[in-house]
Parts: structure tokens; C-alpha cells; sequence
């Protein structure tokens, strides 16, 4: 298995994390959400995926916490790319 493949294995068990542990609940929220607007699951976990993702490079990169506020903004942006600021 690629690196590239490990990451996305470890950024989707950030997501069953948040979606078993529920938290934060907006993760739940926008799987519901974008399920409703007729994503099937898989890509809709993939796309809350993409948000971790930024997260996580955005505190690897900068140094910096992670920012709760941008997480859920991403979330409740979806399906848009989330966006690194």
C-alpha cells in the first residue's frame, strides 16, 4: 500500500470516528445532509474526508492548532472544496 493510500485510510477513520463518537455533531450533519442532496455515502464521507485532510495539513504546515472554525465552515460548505484559509 502507497503512502498516498494510508492517508486516505487514516483521514477515514477520522471521519467514522467523529461520525461514531459524535463529534463534533456538524460531521453528522453534513453526511445527512449531503446523503439528502443525493450523494451516495461513500462519497460523502469522502468528501468530509477532504475537509480533515485540510485540516490536518493546515496544522502540519503552519504549525498551527487545529481551528474548529474552519473545519465546520468547510463542512458546511460541502459539496465545495474546502478551502485552506
Amino acid at each position: 500500500m502507497n503512502a498516498k493510500e494510508v492517508l486516505k485510510q487514516q483521514f477515514m477513520a477520522i471521519v467514522n470516528n467523529q461520525l461514531r463518537e459524535g463529534e463534533p455533531p456538524e460531521t453528522a450533519l453534513a453526511l445527512q445532509r449531503l446523503v439528502g442532496e443525493g450523494y451516495a455515502e461513500a462519497d460523502a464521507r469522502a468528501m468530509i474526508a477532504q475537509c480533515v485532510a485540510v485540516e490536518i495539513y493546515q496544522v502540519m504546515q503552519n504549525e498551527e492548532p487545529f481551528n474548529l472554525a474552519r473545519y465546520l465552515r468547510n463542512l458546511s460548505n460541502l459539496p465545495q472544496t474546502p478551502e485552506e484559509s
